[in-house]
């Protein structure tokens, strides 16, 4: 058994079926928001807070979330988080008011702050030089896997106006998610370089990693141009919601596949730069054009196809100036700037579209997101050279 919890591969596993927990309780508002409206006699827009709500605390908790694994152990403060997240899955069960609601949903998020950033960086930890692009690539994969996952279970579950019996769901596979990484990992004692490094994270590297989160915020926030305004834009052509939604989760399977299969492109070519590159191209010029085109579900197909394959590559920049004595702060650092992109990204994409009065600008916005991303890779590139060769 020792020897399986020291396998990477095993590990890795065990991280992606984890964090697929997370993802399914992330969708869960959104999945049962018909019951949540009846249940509390709330608006959209009050629903899209709550769905918000479980992402900001990483505005504040990513970057000392980082510290806080280096200083108690990666192992024992992503057991908390995961804690904090069947704590608030189990307060969102209990709360009768909408405020109890609210804070059982940021509860859940801190614990997944925690989580998302830690986990990230046991994954490179175990892969970093060696198959870091195709680990990443399977390790992002659980996040649409788990979407997608709340998506078709959570509805069947869910009695109508009453969203605590699915909520009941997502209680119970928290903690199979929370049981699961404590019986399959195990506590690594931190390293010589751990100790003698300390947590200083400057200059060059720091720079890299910040472009580094730039990148990912950037293209993150592409990516929910289409899941956040891609109904409303084919609404906006006639469609019915149900076939509008229908359609834009099109994009949503086909990224599962891609994800993973950037990766592997990445490390087996030796090409991840023209792995980011081609994806980030074929996506923006998909997104210019959906919104224009005759048949918007080829294109979304296409979308699907070549919007994934740039995540697992880009998830490895920061390995490659991070050593293990700053790399929990070097990834509490990249995914503050994450966390940003995701919260703030569809609120300018949202306000340019009511500027505009159509949805479709939503998309143009999410190409030029793309566009700074090929532009900051450039920038990455120089930099890291620059702090390697320190």
């Amino acid at each position: 058994m020792n020897r399986l919890l020291e396998n990477r591969w095993f590990v890795l596993a065990v991280l992606f079926l984890a964090r697929v927990t997370m993802a399914f309780q992330f969708q869960s508002v959104a999945a049962l928001s018909p019951a949540y409206m009846a249940r509390f006699d709330v608006a959209l827009a009050d629903i899209g807070l709550l769905i918000g709500l479980y992402l900001a605390p990483g505005l504040a908790i990513a970057l000392p979330g980082g510290a806080i694994g280096r200083r108690y152990g990666d192992r024992q403060v992503i057991a908390f988080g995961m804690a904090l997240m069947l704590a608030g899955a189990i307060a969102m069960v209990l709360a009768q008011t909408w405020e109890g609601q609210m804070l059982g949903r940021l509860l859940a998020g801190t614990g997944g702050v925690l989580l998302n950033v830690l986990m990230s960086k046991v994954v490179t930890d175990y892969f970093a030089g060696r198959e870091i692009a195709m680990a990443m690539g399977v390790f992002v994969n659980s996040w649409p896997v788990g979407i997608a996952a709340a998506l078709l279970f959570l509805p069947l579950v869910g009695a109508p106006g009453d969203p605590g019996i699915a909520q009941m769901l997502v209680v119970f596979t928290t903690l199979a998610g929370l049981v699961l990484f404590l019986l399959g990992t195990r506590a690594a004692a931190p390293s010589r370089e751990d100790q003698s490094e300390g947590a200083k994270l400057r200059g060059a590297a720091l720079a890299a990693v910040i472009l580094a989160g730039a990148i990912w915020s950037l293209y993150n926030g592409a990516l929910a141009m289409v899941f956040g305004f891609g109904p409303a834009m084919l609404v906006e052509q006639g469609w019915a919601l149900t076939d509008a939604s229908a359609a834009t989760s099109i994009v949503l399977w086909l990224v599962a596949v891609s994800v993973p299969l950037g990766g592997i492109l990445a490390d087996r070519l030796g090409r991840r730069d023209a792995v980011i590159v081609l994806g980030c191209v074929v996506f923006g010029i998909c997104l210019c054009i959906a919104p224009g085109s005759g048949n918007v579900v080829a294109i979304f197909v296409l979308t699907g196809l070549f919007a994934g394959l740039p995540a697992g590559p880009i998830m490895s920049l920061p390995a490659m100036v991070l050593h293990p004595g700053n790399r929990a702060l070097g990834m509490g650092v990249f995914f503050t700037l994450f966390y940003v992109g995701v919260v703030f990204a569809p609120i300018l994409g949202g306000a340019i579209a009511d500027v505009a009065g159509t949805s479709r600008m939503a998309f143009d916005f999410g190409a030029a997101l793309l566009a700074l991303c090929c532009g900051m890779l450039l920038a990455f590139n120089r930099i890291a050279g620059f702090a390697q060769r320190r």
